[in-house]
């Protein structure tokens, strides 16, 4: 899966939040983008994703993409079960209308059980724990079956435990031969478990093996 980009900025209207962006990221491996708040961590994910049109520049991929945005911008008000919150993984390949067979339903039961939930069908997503809540959101993407899977702040705001579980996951998409680039602030995590790193901030952008771009001497908190 190719993964790159050419000139790359980013923004919103006419104002750039990330500016001339060149390079690839890593095929086949875990890539974390690290930055001060600000630095267009998110607006490149919406940009990987197609979400955002670039300003200028361009974003080129050869394969599908799968999105997971923060917890924050999902409203878990919504009396959507677990699920059907899993199932919607299928909407690439069923569209809005087409009926669910009893293939996909267990592919999504199946999901379910490999991040932790099996049994929770049923639930609705504004009862679960935000780590329930997350490992369900997980079960989706593995639906969607993305060549290359882009995940913000993934591990925010949930125990070590599920850190630990999902982790686990995207080491086994890795494995898979997905790309996988996750938006986080803990360093210590992407100096551990992420090979590659990609450093925002202004003008100043990093991007290579982790050990290179965020030496443990460096104490700034990103």
């Amino acid at each position: 899966m190719t993964l790159r980009v050419e000139s790359l900025t980013l923004g919103y209207g006419a104002t750039p939040v990330l500016r001339g962006l060149d390079g690839a990221f890593a095929p086949a491996a875990l890539t974390a983008v690290v930055g001060p708040n600000g630095a267009g961590k998110s607006t490149l994910l919406k940009g990987l994703a197609g979400l955002l049109p670039p300003l200028a520049g361009r974003v080129v991929a050869d394969g599908t993409v799968a999105y997971l945005p923060q917890q924050a911008e999902f409203d878990p008000g919504f009396p959507l079960t677990v699920l059907d919150l899993v199932l919607l993984g299928h909407w690439r390949q069923c569209g809005a209308f087409a009926a669910i067979g009893p293939g996909q339903r267990a592919d999504a039961e199946r999901a379910l059980a490999a991040v932790g939930l099996a049994g929770a069908e049923r639930r609705l997503i504004g009862a679960l724990s935000l780590g329930q809540r997350q490992r369900a959101r997980f079960a989706r993407l593995m639906i969607e079956d993305g060549a290359v899977i882009l995940l913000d702040e993934p591990f925010a705001a949930i125990d070590a435990a599920t850190t630990a579980d999902l982790m686990a996951i995207l080491h086994g998409w890795a494995e898979a031969g997905r790309t996988v680039i996750a938006v986080s602030h803990d360093l210590d995590l992407v100096r551990r478990a992420f090979p590659h790193t990609l450093r925002l901030g202004g003008d100043t952008i990093a991007w290579g093996p982790t050990a290179t771009v965020l030496p443990r001497r460096e104490a700034a908190d990103v």
